[in-house]
């Protein structure tokens, strides 16, 4: 028990530690909230058998919270609420799924530019298929993906806590679609504009 207290009382100084070695480069919080609106445009790609299969594109909110390590290094939580798309067949529809595609992104941001504040990112995103509906259930697909994550954006300092956002990003979606279609490639565009807020 008391090997067990001392480890909590290590993990708990290293944290609060590492909060303020963050905190104290330039005085504000490492923790960075954002709310965009996003725009999900699917590139609707993949095998040969899924060539006419698509989902809709659409607008979907976004929460993303980001934790600055320094300056300049940040790690960011992409997260949204499942999405339900239409499937469809050479512009027919044929069902619906819906999609949770939270990412993970290490992100550099650049600080010499005054309240104009860009940063590149890239990481991971895991997608988790569910709902799946598709011809009255003579096809389905893969539940799982996982996929590599571009990111190229920009802060708009407005004052020392509030920011407006632009943000882009690739994401690599794909799902093995069952009854030898093959596999289908999501790999949507994320173009999203935003508020952030600095604690």
């Amino acid at each position: 028990m008391k090997k067990t207290l001392i480890a909590i009382a290590a993990a708990a100084s290293a944290l609060t530690a590492g909060t303020a070695f963050a905190q104290s480069f330039d005085g504000s919080s490492p923790w960075l909230v954002r709310m965009r609106a996003v725009n999900l445009d699917s590139d609707n790609g993949g095998a040969a058998g899924a060539a006419g299969v698509s989902i809709n594109n659409k607008w979907m909110p976004e929460l993303d919270v980001s934790y600055f390590f320094t300056p300049n290094i940040a790690a960011e939580l992409v997260l949204t609420y499942p999405q339900k798309h239409d499937v469809r067949l050479n512009g027919g529809k044929i069902g619906s799924l819906k999609h949770l595609p939270p990412t993970l992104l290490a992100q550099y941001h650049f600080t010499n530019f005054g309240a104009f504040k860009p940063y590149v990112g890239a990481g991971i995103n895991y997608t988790r298929f569910s709902n799946v509906d598709i011809l009255d259930g003579a096809l389905s697909v893969k539940k799982n993906s996982f996929g590599g994550a571009l990111q190229l954006g920009f802060d708009y300092a407005l004052d020392k806590n509030w920011s407006l956002n632009f943000d882009v990003k690739k994401v690599y979606i794909d799902t093995q679609v069952s009854g030898g279609i093959g596999k289908f490639k999501v790999d949507p565009w994320l173009v999203g504009v935003g508020v952030g807020y600095r604690f």
